[in-house]
Formats: C-alpha cells, structure tokens, sequence
C-alpha cells in the first residue's frame, strides 16, 4: 500500500514563492502521471499541474508561467515550484499519482494535503 506524503506549504506574501514536494513511499508500481490539484472550501478541486512519465507537463490556465512541476523517478517525488504567488492560489494542494505494474493492475493514490495561504 502506498502512501503520499506532501510538504512544502506556509504562510508567504503576494510575489512570494513556495516549492510543494510529495513523495511515494511504497509504491511497488511503475508511476505514470504525477499530479497537483488544489481545493478552496465551498469550490471544486481543481487540476494544478500534471505531468507525465515521459515528461510531458500541463497547466491550469491559472498558473501558466508561474508554477512548474518537475519528478524524480528515483526518489518516486513530484515538486510544484510555485513563483509570483497571489492570494488566490490560497488552497489545500494535493498530489495524486496514478500507475500501474507488470500485470497491468492500476494504482490511484492521494496525499492528505498542504496548505498553502498568500496574504498581504
């Protein structure tokens, strides 16, 4: 069973940055997509970043030019660096990875979350 762990959140001002890392521990699996999605209460989650095992990556229209996520398969983590930061990407930020092993079972895990808050 694996499991998500997500750190990298705080506290930080309008322009300020923030890089979330989110490791795997446990995953017996090959991972596929790696992904960062963040929630505001009273709103729907929404997709952040993505990014593929071939390293094909993807933006929220929201973030493009400021945020971007990396991997690292030999350390199974994701990172978000996240430049020029506004209030409105205050939110709970989670990861998700999605994979699959040799007998083409799938895997879908979720990390419990980071929350990162821009104030002024």
């Amino acid at each position: 069973q694996a499991q998500l762990r997500e750190s990298g959140g705080g506290l930080v001002q309008p322009g300020g940055r923030l890089r979330l890392s989110c490791v795997a521990s446990g995953a017996n699996f090959v991972i596929d997509d790696m992904e960062w999605y963040r929630r505001v209460p009273g709103k729907e989650r929404e997709l952040v970043s993505r990014i593929t095992s071939s390293g094909y990556t993807r933006y929220a229209d929201s973030v493009k030019g400021r945020f971007t996520t990396s991997r690292d398969d030999s350390r199974d983590t994701v990172y978000l660096q996240m430049n020029s930061l506004k209030p409105e990407d205050t939110a709970m930020y989670y990861c998700h990875m999605e994979g699959h092993d040799s007998w083409d079972n799938e895997y879908d895990y979720w990390g419990d979350g980071t929350q990162v808050t821009v104030f002024s």
